[in-house]
């Protein structure tokens, strides 16, 4: 049924998930953040607490994915999850305390983290060919939803701060949810044309290939740590330097069209060239570089270049994740294997802001807190390039039956001198 319809056209459907996962429900909080902490009087430690909820209802929702994937199927569970999403941001709207948008932000990341690592899976599936190359372009595509949401909330939420100052931050989380409802319409159709997964390989075959990859499930916990702590705060930092509304606006809108456009472009095809953690060495390093100019240089110059470079690199870890995942793990486990790897970036992204904050909130302020992301993101590189690439020869066919040669009798002689009773 899918190969009547073109795959790029499939992919960017299913790129609806992250748009609400990532764009709306986690990267747009830091927009929101200023006026949140102004209005609702949070410390910087309150507000990374916040992400820390969202995160760990991230890493239940990611190690129970493969779970929901298989007791209801991998296209019901992509779409509801989403829908609950969409929920949640809605009802984000409706309250000021801090303990009832902890829950809200929980929820959040629970059904975000399901959306996502089972989206993923069926980006992986999109194109079910030997071509890796054009698998990893097509994982990068779905992966471009995350800057499209971002752009999106750029917009939106700045909108509804200048209509209604500092209280338009519910009007933000309401207006994100009527998009996020929205986006289940392309997702629903997408989802419709995934090819179905193919084989029954068997579980221990799965778990060999995730030991081949611990050294990924290691950079991915502490990229995740880093790379989240500047989404979390760096709107709180560029405000905190005089930038207005719509100036953290515009540099919003042009981190989430860069990461749209280099993930597109860029990083989905490069990554399939490149192999072991080469990949994930080169996402960690292009991201710190683009963590620097925030932290080196003010003014609008500083963040815009922070923002194209930023921006143009930090999604490309997920498809770098995704892409290993498919080549050293047989087709039955990409769904688990996923899910595991997301369970270890979600650990770094509930840890990374809650440190984060707190380093904030001490004497050198919102910049103490960001130079974390630099030390992580320069240890995740070195981490990453420990990683092979190996068992992928060995899973390729994996998913084929497995022939069983029969036995053929083969006639024995009988001396012609026996007799027929004999026979």
């Amino acid at each position: 049924m899918a190969k009547s319809r073109p795959e790029f056209l499939i992919a960017l459907g299913l790129a609806a998930g992250p748009v609400v996962a990532l764009g709306f429900t986690r990267f747009a909080y830091a927009l929101l953040l200023p006026a949140m902490r102004e209005k609702l009087h949070w410390s910087y430690a309150s507000a990374g607490g916040m992400n820390t909820a969202n995160a760990l209802g991230y890493i239940i929702g990611a190690a129970t994915a493969a779970w929901w994937s298989r007791r209801f199927g991998a296209r019901a569970v992509f779409l509801w999850s989403m829908v609950i999403s969409a929920l949640a941001l809605l009802a984000s709207a409706s309250t000021g305390d801090l303990a009832g948008l902890a829950v809200l932000r929980f929820v959040g990341g629970l059904s975000t983290a399901i959306t996502f690592v089972v989206g993923s899976a069926l980006a992986s599936r999109v194109h079910n060919g030997g071509h890796q190359s054009r698998s990893a372009a097509l994982v990068g595509v779905y992966m471009t939803g995350v800057g499209i949401g971002v752009v999106l909330s750029g917009v939106v939420v700045p909108a509804a701060l200048t209509a209604w100052g500092v209280s338009g931050w519910q009007a933000g989380w309401l207006l994100m949810g009527v998009l996020a409802l929205v986006a289940v319409t392309p997702a629903v159709w997408a989802s419709r044309h995934v090819p179905e997964a193919t084989g029954a390989a068997a579980a221990q075959r799965g778990r060999a290939g995730l030991k081949l990859l611990a050294p990924t499930f290691a950079w991915y916990v502490l990229f995740g740590a880093g790379y989240v702590s500047y989404m979390t705060f760096v709107i709180a930092l560029l405000h905190g330097q005089g930038m207005k509304t719509w100036g953290t606006a515009t540099f919003f809108i042009v981190l989430g069209a860069a990461s749209a456009v280099a993930t597109l472009l860029v990083w989905g095809r490069l990554i399939g060239r490149l192999r072991g953690g080469t990949a994930p060495a080169l996402v960690s390093v292009v991201v710190l570089v683009g963590v620097l100019p925030v932290l080196l240089w003010h003014g609008t110059v500083a963040a815009i270049v922070s923002a194209v470079v930023f921006g143009g690199s930090f999604m490309a870890g997920p498809t770098a994740v995704t892409v290993l995942a498919r080549r050293m793990l047989p087709q039955h486990a990409w769904t688990s294997g996923i899910a595991l790897l997301t369970v270890a970036f979600s650990v770094g992204q509930a840890v990374g802001p809650l440190i984060s904050g707190l380093l904030s909130d001490s004497s050198g302020g919102i910049a103490k807190g960001l130079w974390l992301s630099v030390v992580l993101l320069a240890v995740s590189a070195a981490v990453a390039l420990v990683q092979r690439e190996r068992g992928a020869a060995e899973h390729r066919h994996q998913d084929a039956p497995t022939l069983v040669p029969v036995p053929v009798p083969v006639p024995v002689p009988v001396p012609a001198d026996r007799s027929a009773a004999e026979r």
